[in-house]
């Protein structure tokens, strides 16, 4: 296979899951009652004409860094969900404040607004340290 056609195999191969990504970040975004801001901060701080976009149309691309940023959001969703079996709680874990030592007493979710994608991978790790996972 040459390099163009690696490439353009690989394009094809993100274009299938940016929109099924989106609808999945969107339903957990409604699980976890976010708001626009809070919704916009996590796919990476997009414009708001973009975030409308997809939300509307959805999109055949995502950049790289929203991929990993989604990613780390599915995680999070997937080990609350395991941890805390209960919707309810699962859902409302990132509001409460947590002593954590990634916390430091702060919310999941106050952590997770600092826009930076190392922020989602703290919150990621210790929820997969937590149910016995990589640390």
């Amino acid at each position: 296979m040459t390099l163009l056609a690696a490439r353009s195999s690989q394009h094809r191969d993100l274009a299938d899951v940016a929109r099924p990504a989106l609808r999945t970040f969107f339903r957990i975004a409604k699980d976890w009652s976010l708001s626009v801001a809070d919704q916009i901060t996590l796919l990476g701080g997009i414009p708001r004409s973009t975030y409308f976009k997809w939300k509307r149309d959805g999109t055949d691309a995502l950049p790289r860094d929203t991929l990993e940023r989604l990613s780390y959001v599915f995680g999070i969703y997937k080990a609350l969900r395991i941890l805390l079996p209960d919707d309810t709680l699962a859902d409302g874990w990132i509001r409460r404040p947590n002593t954590a030592p990634p916390f430091g007493g702060r919310s999941a979710l106050d952590v997770m607004r600092s826009g930076h994608v190392t922020d989602l991978y703290l919150v990621r790790r210790y929820l997969d340290a937590e149910r016995g996972g990589w640390s």
